[in-house]
C-alpha cells in the first residue's frame, strides 16, 4: 500500500524538467549541466525532396507558377523582362506584400538600362537597395517571396537574388492601452515585427544584442524573432528556447499567446510562465538583465522569459518614480493581491465556523445585514464573485467608453438591486468589492485571471472546513507555486529560494543596485566575477 502511494505521488521520480544551472561559484550571502540534445523530429515539409533550381528562365518560371498555383492565385506577380545586355530575367513577388514602386524603380529600371548587367557585373551590384542576398535554396526563396521580398533570376545562373522590398500596410506606433503608466514612455509594440525590433534597438544600443529570426512549425509560416544579449544571457537558456520553438507543430500560429502555450512547462497551470507585455521599455529592462524575449510577426505582444512572481508583479513605473513612492506603490500592489485572494475565503471561514474570533460589533453587523437574505453565506459570496467577473468581462468586451459605463453603472445598479431584493448583504458586497479592487492592482492580466482561480478555491475550502481547510488549501497553493518553474527558474525566486542579491524583496531598492544582473538569470558574465 505504501509503495502504491509513493508511485502515485512520484516521490521516487527525479525531476526531469529543464534547470537553469548556476554559472557562478559560492553560496548566497545574507543581504548580499544540462546538455541540450539535438531535436531529431522533422516536419513533413522538411522531409520532402529538395527542389533543385535550373539555369533556364523557362524552367524556373514553370516551377514558380506550379508551386504558387499561378493559374488561380492572382496575387502572385511573375514578370519576364530582358536586360539591356540581351539576357532574359524573371522577377517574382506578392502583390500587396512588396512595393511596386520599389520593384520598378530600384530593380527593373537599373537592370534594363545598364549594358553590363548580368554579364560584366553581378545583378546585385546594379540593384539600388541595401539588403540583397544570393540564395540557391528554392525553399528559402519561396519563403522570402511569401514574406514580402522579391526574387530575381537571370538566365544562366543557378540561384535567385532575394531583395528586400517589403512595404505592406501596418499600424503605426501608438500608446499602450493595457499597461498604462503616468511617468515614462507611452509607445507600444505594433503588429509589424521589424518595427518592434527597431523599438528595442532604440533602447538597447549595444553590439551584443542578438536578434535570431526563425519560422515556426505552423503551416502558415509565421516568422519569429528571439532577442537576447550574447555573452550575457545564459547559453543554456537560449538553446532551450530554440529547441522548444523548433518542436512546435501546429496548423496555424497567429499570436504569441499560442506560442506561449506550446513552449511552457506546465500546460494546465493557471499561472503564466512567461511575461506578456506590449511595452518596449519593459522588454528592454529584462533583456538587459539577461532574459530573452520572443516576438511574433502579426502580434503586438512580446514574451519575456524566464518569468517569476516578482517580475509579473512589477511595473515599469516602479523605477521611474523615486524610491519612497515606488516602495509605496509596490507595497500597495502586493497588499491588494493578498486581499483579493485571501479575504473572501478567510471571512467565510470565520463567519461560519469561528464566530468567537470576531468581535461582537462585527458579528452583529453581519447578522443584521443578512436578516432577510435567504441563501447561505458561502453561496452568496460565490454568486457575487461570479457577478463581478460578469461585469468585468462585459466592460472589457464592449468597445470604447461604453465599456467603462457598463462597469460602473452595472456594478452600482446590480449591487443596489441585489441588496434591495435581499439577494445579497451589504457586508458581502463590500468584501467582494475589496477583492475586486485588489485584483485590479495586479499588473499582469493573466495573473489577474489566475488569482480568481485561487480565490474561488479558498472560498470553497473555507466553506467546507473553516480555517483548517482554508489554511491547508493556502499551504498547498504556496507549495505549488514553490514547485513551479519557468524555463528552469523557480517561480518564487528571489523569495524562495533566496538568491545572491542585496535588493529588497518587496520595497524598491536603489537605482545603483541595477548595475548587477539579477542572480536568478544566471548570466554568462557571472562566470568571471
Amino acid at each position: 500500500m505504501l509503495q502504491r502511494f509513493i508511485d502515485k505521488l512520484r516521490f521516487d521520480k527525479q525531476d526531469q524538467r529543464f534547470e537553469l544551472l548556476e554559472t557562478e561559484s559560492g553560496e548566497p550571502k545574507k543581504w548580499s549541466g544540462w546538455t541540450e540534445k539535438k531535436h531529431a523530429a522533422k516536419s513533413k515539409r522538411s522531409e520532402k525532396r529538395r527542389i533543385k533550381l535550373s539555369k533556364s528562365v523557362d524552367a524556373n518560371e514553370k516551377l514558380i507558377k506550379s508551386v504558387f498555383h499561378a493559374e488561380i492565385n492572382s496575387d502572385l506577380i511573375v514578370r519576364r523582362f530582358t536586360l539591356k545586355s540581351g539576357m532574359d530575367a524573371l522577377i517574382v513577388y506578392m502583390n500587396g506584400m512588396a512595393l511596386d514602386s520599389t520593384v520598378s524603380e530600384f530593380i527593373m529600371r537599373p537592370l534594363m538600362n545598364e549594358p553590363e548587367a548580368g554579364v560584366g557585373k553581378k545583378a546585385s551590384d546594379m540593384i539600388e537597395i541595401g539588403e540583397v542576398n544570393r540564395e540557391p535554396d528554392f525553399d528559402k526563396v519561396k519563403q522570402a517571396v511569401l514574406d514580402g521580398k522579391t526574387a530575381l533570376f537571370i538566365d544562366g545562373e543557378r540561384a535567385f537574388t532575394v531583395i528586400e522590398t517589403r512595404g505592406y500596410e501596418k499600424r503605426s506606433v501608438s500608446t499602450v492601452d493595457n499597461e498604462r503608466i503616468v511617468k515614462g514612455p507611452k509607445e507600444g509594440f505594433t503588429e509589424n515585427l521589424r518595427t518592434n525590433i527597431t523599438l528595442i534597438r532604440r533602447i538597447i544600443r549595444t553590439e551584443d544584442l542578438i536578434v535570431h529570426y526563425a519560422f515556426t512549425g505552423g503551416e502558415n509560416n509565421t516568422r519569429l524573432a528571439l532577442v537576447y544579449r550574447q555573452n550575457i544571457t545564459n547559453e543554456r537558456l537560449v538553446k532551450e528556447i530554440k529547441r522548444r520553438l523548433e518542436r512546435i507543430r501546429t496548423r496555424m500560429l497567429v499570436s504569441t499567446g499560442i506560442i506561449e502555450q506550446l513552449i511552457e512547462d506546465e500546460t494546465f497551470s493557471p499561472i503564466p510562465q512567461t511575461l506578456s507585455t506590449e511595452r518596449p521599455d519593459r522588454v528592454a529592462s529584462f533583456v538587459m538583465q539577461g532574459a530573452a524575449a520572443i516576438f511574433s510577426d502579426g502580434s503586438p505582444i512580446a514574451l519575456v522569459l524566464p518569468s517569476t512572481l516578482a517580475s509579473l508583479m512589477s511595473s515599469p513605473e516602479d523605477a521611474y518614480l523615486r524610491r519612497p513612492l515606488g516602495t509605496v506603490m509596490r507595497s500597495v500592489r502586493y497588499a491588494g493581491a493578498l486581499i483579493s485572494v485571501l479575504l473572501p475565503g478567510g471571512f467565510i471561514s470565520l463567519a461560519m465556523y469561528h464566530q468567537g474570533l470576531l468581535s461582537t460589533e462585527v458579528l452583529s453587523t453581519v447578522i443584521k445585514s443578512r436578516e432577510m437574505v435567504f441563501e447561505p453565506l458561502p453561496l452568496e459570496m460565490l454568486l457575487l464573485l461570479f457577478v463581478f467577473q460578469l461585469i468585468r468581462e462585459a466592460g472589457m468586451r464592449v468597445p470604447g467608453s461604453i465599456g467603462q459605463a457598463i462597469g460602473v453603472i452595472g456594478g452600482l445598479i446590480l449591487g443596489q438591486a441585489a441588496v434591495a431584493a435581499n439577494l445579497a448583504s451589504t457586508v458581502i458586497l463590500i468584501i467582494v468589492a475589496l477583492a475586486g479592487l485588489g485584483n485590479l492592482c495586479i499588473p499582469d492580466y493573466s495573473m489577474q485571471i489566475s488569482a480568481s482561480y485561487f480565490r474561488m478555491a479558498l472560498v470553497i475550502a473555507g466553506w467546507l472546513g473553516g480555517l483548517l481547510a482554508f489554511g491547508s488549501a493556502a499551504l498547498l497553493f504556496a507549495a505549488y507555486l514553490a514547485n513551479l518553474k519557468s524555463f528552469g527558474v523557480p517561480f518564487l525566486t528571489p523569495f524562495a529560494p533566496k538568491t545572491y542579491s542585496k535588493r529588497p524583496y518587496v520595497s524598491r531598492g536603489r537605482i545603483s543596485m541595477h548595475r548587477r544582473a539579477d542572480d536568478y538569470f544566471n548570466t554568462e558574465e557571472e562566470r568571471y566575477e
